[in-house]
């Protein structure tokens, strides 16, 4: 190719880069050269010229910010921000032409920037200029402009940086230069220049003015927009969406870009965390900063499974992690660590060395973030740790990686497009619709640079082209450009509710358009859009079906198949019927059958949260000290017995076992932070010293078991039982098999009577209780079961004790009482064979934990409506929930 043949075109921006080479393919034009205006200045520059890219000058600006003295910046130089506020403040002061080290003597802060350029000059890597340096480069080798450029063409532009016009007019000199203009703005410094400017007239679009509900019905209302397009023949390449800053409605886009099943180009690029690469980086990030825990790890081995210190484990190796372990400190890892053992893995293998390598490599925090990230990543995951960490300092590298993008691998060419109207405005498109016409937004505010504010150097001077007035010039190319048409789009509110005002920019439009966000649309950009445009044919959808006959039954008042009407012995049912109960199982039967059935035969439950509570809620605090009196109770029994032990060896016993559950407990359960938890291992040493301490008269020669199991449940400890755990109970007269764990029981020593206490850690009843509508199932059951497995001839006695009063509620009666009880467990369980598994009181209270899958405000509503057709219905059962 000759130097004659040889041409270059300008552009500005990948859309217009893009499509120029495409254009340019289409034509035949060889020779041409496409590129932005700094390319072609490094190319003429010649040699190993290149400019500065951002990653290169971030990663300068990290390496020699800490030992370079910034003055009055030096108390926040290693704030999270700072990277990129000087790369912001460098790259505008080079595009002005501004020479920091002249200008060092005229304030203090200019005095620190330029140390600060001059030590970024010396880390970067050889061959790596600023726009002044090869703009001087280029001027030595300007007569070098003819077979190196050719004929140069500035398309799409509508103002060069000051750093770059010393040279355009040095170039006009050497070699033919034109700045096509079209009908844009034509900046004042090309007057006598020597370049050629082309002008034309202004196309002439279809200009309309819309307003919607908020940002997101604006997205929605722009891929109905575009959606009818394509439809109609449009090229997907003639249309665009723009606005002036795109971060505001990438998330809305990106979610109903998957629904349309649209290409629709992100211009700018996706965020990184969208994809599941970035994904994977967030999920190391989240550990790095904020520490090592079960969820966390969780997370990161479904994104990083193949990573190399998480390869060697066995697949369903997370099963080794206790459940309800919150495994937040390193304490608790080397408990859980020191404690496995080759059984507990599924392979049989020991791979705890493997996993204690990688806890132990996660646990050291951001200073090891570099070692960490090349461990655990690969590919495109790991360059995006590797930028991030460019990018800002590794302790807030969470919130680095929610600012980067990436490309999203769609050809721009053939695809609508979303985009920043700069990139709009420098490739115009036939059909645009402009989003976000708000007042503050479109045009946005001018702002002061973030190191050198303007009393120190003007913001003109510094930024001669501000983003408000570029917005301005960009919405009055994007008029004059498009020839087909212009949809301008405005929110009325934000999403908090609040109004939001006018773009001037819309004045001289017309009058707009109001769009409601629940009208029917001409053009469905979705299945989901056109089936809610459609009432009729949605009506027909199975689903649909289902979920309108479902809400019709539940205001209903009679009973139907949607409040847990089934056919009668359903397989399932008689299986969760047939299984081995326990005292909470049945009194839920009793009290929510409905429940019941989600719980025992769907497998339904709330989901445990892993993250430390601010402090324990009521179970998990009752739970907390039954461990403690089982423990304390073992001690004073092997010391030589509870009935011979004062009140000190009590709180001794008490202490020790405290300590010993406490460990326990922060190893495999959640805790709240240490001042809570100090107060709460407080309460509970309290409490289970008046617990065991309480003064009633002891059995003679009596020995006492603490969380005594039966009918089948596996012991807690390795202390001796009183009967033989695996023996079945079965409650006369209902075939039920009950299990469960007695708190506390006493025998004496001839074996001729029994005590059977219930610890209670909440407040007690203001009167004496039996039943209690049948919340109270414990003290008549396990008095049964006592009897049942030491014999008719021992006589039991079964209480609730309070150990907050004292309070200690005596069962009067249990065999009258275990009468009643089998008369109402009959009753439920003849009413749940035959199909009625109907609400009960318990059923949406404010404790039950399924209650989210029912009407919203269940329990003041929904089930009030049901209240007297489930009575009916349930018949015989309902009348415990009238028993005192």
């Amino acid at each position: 190719m000759t130097a004659a043949s040889r041409s270059t075109l300008i552009v500005h921006g990948r859309l217009a880069m893009r499509e120029a080479r495409l254009a340019a393919a289409r034509s035949s034009r060889h020779g041409l050269q496409i590129m932005s205006f700094e390319q072609a200045a490094v190319r003429l520059a010649g040699g190993f010229v290149r400019p500065i890219d951002e990653e290169s000058l971030r990663a300068a600006i990290q390496a020699v910010l800490p030992a370079t003295p910034m003055g009055e910046l030096e108390g926040i130089k290693m704030l999270p921000g700072m990277i990129g506020a000087a790369s912001d403040t460098l790259h505008k002061a080079w595009r002005s032409g501004i020479d920091l080290a002249a200008r060092s003597t005229y304030h203090p802060r200019l005095d620190a920037i330029a140390r600060l350029e001059a030590a970024v000059l010396t880390q970067l890597p050889d061959g790596m200029m600023r726009p002044v340096d090869i703009v001087a480069a280029a001027s030595n080798r300007i007569a070098h402009a003819p077979a190196v450029l050719g004929t140069m063409e500035i398309a799409g532009l509508t103002e060069l940086s000051p750093c770059w016009r010393p040279l355009v007019k040095e170039l006009a000199a050497r070699i033919p230069v034109q700045w096509t203009a079209g009908p844009r703005f034509v900046p004042d410094w090309l007057r006598d220049s020597g370049v050629v400017v082309v002008q034309t007239k202004a196309e002439g679009p279809t200009i309309s003015s819309v307003s919607a509900a908020t940002a997101y019905h604006e997205a929605i209302e722009a891929m109905r927009w575009a959606r009818a397009l394509l439809a109609s023949g449009v090229a997907p390449s003639d249309v665009a969406i723009a606005t002036a800053s795109p971060a505001d409605y990438d998330d809305h886009f990106l979610a109903l870009r998957a629904d349309a099943n649209v290409n629709l180009h992100f211009v700018h690029g996706v965020r990184t965390a969208a994809t599941r690469e970035g994904q994977a980086a967030a999920a190391l990030a989240d550990i790095v900063v904020r520490g090592l825990s079960q969820s966390r790890l969780r997370r990161l081995s479904a994104l990083c499974r193949d990573s190399a210190p998480l390869v060697s484990l066995p697949d369903g190796w997370l099963r080794v992690l206790p459940s309800d372990a919150p495994l937040s400190t390193s304490t608790a890892w080397n408990r859980l660590l020191t404690r496995l053992k080759p059984d507990d893995w599924p392979d049989g293998m020991d791979h705890a060395p493997a996993l204690r390598a990688a806890v132990d490599l996660l646990v050291k925090g951001p200073d090891a973030a570099q070692d960490i990230g090349e461990a655990f990543l690969k590919g495109r995951a790991l360059s995006i740790w590797r930028k991030a960490l460019l990018a800002g300092p590794a302790a807030s590298i969470d919130v680095t990686l929610e600012t980067l993008k990436q490309d999203d691998g769609l050809e721009a060419c053939v695809s609508v497009a979303w985009m920043p109207a700069s990139a709009l405005a420098a490739w115009p498109r036939r059909f645009v619709r402009l989003v976000g016409l708000n007042s503050s937004r479109w045009p946005r505010g001018i702002a002061e640079d973030r190191l050198i504010p303007d009393h120190i150097v003007p913001t003109g001077e510094l930024d001669p082209l501000p983003v408000s007035l570029a917005d301005r010039r960009d919405f009055e190319t994007i008029l004059t450009t498009t020839s087909g048409e212009v949809v301008l789009s405005r929110a009325r509110r934000d999403s908090d509710g609040r109004l939001l005002g006018r773009s001037p920019l819309l004045a001289g439009h017309g009058d707009e358009i109001y769009l409601r966000r629940n009208a029917i649309p001409t053009h469905a950009f979705s299945e989901t859009d056109r089936l809610m445009a459609r009432p009729q044919e949605f009506a027909s959808d199975p689903q649909a079906i289902s979920a309108r006959t479902c809400w019709s039954e539940w205001r209903q008042a009679e009973v139907t198949p949607h409040d847990g009407l089934i056919r009668p012995d359903h397989p399932l049912v008689l299986a969760i019927l047939a299984r081995t109960q326990s005292a909470s199982s049945l009194k839920t039967l009793l009290r929510s059958p409905l429940g019941f059935l989600w719980r025992y035969a769907f497998g339904w439950k709330s989901p445990q949260s892993s993250a430390d509570p601010l402090v324990l809620d009521a179970l998990a605090a009752g739970d907390l000290i039954h461990l403690v009196l089982d423990r304390a109770l073992r001690n004073l029994e092997a010391a030589g017995g509870l009935a011979s032990a004062d009140a000190s060896a009590i709180d001794a016993a008490v202490a020790e076992a405290a300590d010993a559950v406490a460990a326990e407990w922060e190893s495999e359960r959640p805790v709240p932070p240490n001042v809570i938890w100090g107060r709460t291992l407080g309460d509970a040493r309290l409490l289970s010293s008046q617990a065991l301490a309480y003064g009633d008269d002891h059995l003679p020669g009596c020995r006492s078991y603490g969380e005594v199991p039966f009918g089948g449940s596996e012991p807690k400890s390795q202390a001796e039982l009183p009967w033989d755990a695996s023996l079945p109970v079965t409650i006369p007269g209902t075939d039920f098999q009950i299990a469960g764990y007695i708190d506390r029981l006493d025998i004496a020593g001839d074996g001729s009577r029994a005590l059977v206490r219930d610890y209670k850690t909440g407040k007690p009843p203001k009167s004496d209780i039996r039943l209690n509508g049948g919340r109270e199932l414990q003290r008549c059951l396990y008095a049964f079961a006592v009897k049942a497995l030491l014999g008719d001839h021992v006589a039991i006695r079964a209480s609730l004790l309070y150990p907050r009063e004292p309070l200690d509620l005596q069962l009067n009666d249990p065999a009258a009482v275990l009468a009643e009880i089998t008369g109402y467990l009959q009753a439920a369980r003849i009413a749940l064979s035959s199909g009625a598994a109907l609400p009960g009181p318990d059923t949406g209270g404010d404790y039950d934990d399924l209650a989210f899958a029912l009407p919203a405000n269940a329990g003041a509503t929904y089930c009030k409506r049901k209240q007297a057709a489930a009575t009916e219905r349930l018949g015989d059962v309902a009348q415990v929930w009238e028993a005192e």
